[in-house]
């Protein structure tokens, strides 16, 4: 359990030497902290270092609330998300209150009653700044209420009157307040709707029907937004934009490198159970990088990272089914394990439409072109004439999706040279799996490199001279 301040009167806290800081002063004094010491000051965010994360930076700060601009699966949420790790561990707030208010500057009418009342013995507790982050998810039928607030019926039903200010129920606007709140997929909330965030960017207060309310918010407004929508549409309001301070621009992974360190960190292989080769990985990667670059596919509407997440994670749960099916000990993903992802993944990309019924060729054929250029970069140039030895006189060998690993090797027979593959393609581990995965992979890639015949069998595949 983290360890909670312990004052819990206003009392306490002044004793405490505790100083008084707006949200966007904190993250500016603790990111310019992580800056000096060379921490991290974004987990878990790759690819960005040298493009987004400076922009951010410099965002946060001038102060500024922002807006992410990026196509699907860029990371815009995830990003957002670990902005709140920038604010302090523990913040002190008046106990009780709905919207956060601090024991020194108490807001809501509530809580100046309090104060007027208790004085130095107005209560204190702690909030962690994992409770400091709100979220919405912009929808058409997002209301004012939602965001802002509205009178609460119950209240009043308690006797309270219409005109007292404690009957305003509180949207998450103010409920977020002194932390950070993100707005996803900011243009899809109305137009009308969107004018409520005005007095809340610029004036820094909100307005609740007819109360004279006049709450100072303290809060970092952080907005994600498809540039499609942004700027061929027009849905966010002159004013709106206008009060942001910063605009910035997300990116799919710029390399292959990303890709692969993308794949690595976010696909949950363990809960799978199964391994997935590293040549596999980038393969996945390669595939990724080539449905993105296709000119059959929408580029407007762009190709998540969750498409190369998913596909690994697929590819990895046949090898668990083949486990299951056949009695192998271990799951180790093949070549034979790709071919499904197409069908898997085909609902995540957008077609041009002079593409129609053709979606499962195209991906299909981008997945060959990214098994040889795997292939190219790993075992290409390499000795393969002690497998090419296997197909004479007219050998032939049957694999697929649900023929074991010693069943593979059986058929194959021994392999000169077998180790020197598995150190080109960065196989430690000796399995039977691990070198079925491999002798699979440079059949694979032969038959690519039209040195073998492969035909398509029933699911599975013969590889022949």
């Amino acid at each position: 359990m983290p360890h909670i301040p312990e004052p819990r009167t206003l009392r306490e806290l002044r004793a405490s030497g505790h100083i008084h800081r707006t949200v966007k002063a904190e993250i500016r004094e603790n990111l310019l902290a992580r800056l000096r010491s060379g921490e991290p000051r974004f987990q878990g965010i790759v690819g960005f270092d040298d493009t987004v994360l400076p922009q951010l930076e410099r965002a946060l700060l001038a102060g500024h609330d922002l807006v992410l601009l990026g196509e699907r699966g860029q990371g815009k949420t995830r990003l957002i998300r670990t902005v709140a790790g920038l604010l302090d561990e523990w913040t002190p707030v008046v106990d009780g209150c709905e919207i956060n208010d601090h024991p020194y500057a108490p807001s809501c009418v509530r809580c100046r009653r309090l104060a007027g009342e208790l004085g130095e013995e107005l209560p204190v507790s702690w909030r962690h700044r994992d409770e400091r982050y709100g979220e919405k998810l912009a929808t058409p039928d997002t209301s004012v209420g939602d965001l802002i607030g509205d009178v609460d019926p119950i209240k009043i039903a308690e006797g309270r009157t219409l005109g007292d200010p404690e009957t305003v129920h509180y949207g998450l606007v103010p409920r977020s307040n002194r932390g950070v709140f993100s707005v996803n997929e900011l243009p899809d909330l109305a137009e009308r709707i969107q004018v409520a965030l005005l007095n809340v960017l610029e004036e820094r207060d909100i307005q609740v029907r007819g109360y004279n309310l006049r709450l100072p918010l303290d809060l970092l407004l952080i907005a994600s937004a498809n540039p499609e929508d942004y700027t061929n549409r027009g849905r966010i309001i002159t004013p709106l934009k206008d009060r942001f301070g910063a605009e910035i621009r997300t990116h799919y992974p710029l390399s292959i490198e990303t890709e692969l360190s993308l794949i690595r960190q976010e696909a949950d292989l363990g809960h799978v159970g199964a391994d997935l080769p590293d040549h596999l990985i980038e393969t996945i990667a390669r595939f990724t990088r080539l449905v993105r670059e296709s000119t059959a596919v929408d580029s407007r509407s762009g190709v998540s990272a969750r498409f190369s997440i998913a596909a690994a994670e697929t590819a990895a749960a046949s090898a668990v089914r083949r486990a299951a099916l056949t009695g192998e000990e271990r799951a180790v993903a093949r070549v034979a394990d790709l071919p499904g992802i197409v069908h898997t993944l085909r609902g995540k990309v957008e077609f041009e439409v002079s593409e129609e019924g053709r979606e499962t060729e195209v991906l299909a054929h981008l997945l060959r072109r990214a098994v040889a250029e795997t292939f190219r970069g790993t075992l290409g140039g390499m000795d393969l004439s002690a497998l090419l030895e296997k197909f004479s006189q007219g050998a032939q060998v049957e694999s697929g999706p649900l023929v074991p690993a010693s069943e593979l090797l059986r058929r194959i027979g021994p392999v000169s040279g077998l180790a020197k593959i598995m150190e080109r393609l960065g196989i430690g581990d000796e399995s039977p799996g691990h070198a079925a995965a491999a002798l699979e992979f440079a059949m694979e890639g032969l038959y690519l490199l039209r040195r073998l015949s492969k035909d398509e069998v029933g699911g599975g595949a013969v590889y022949r001279t």
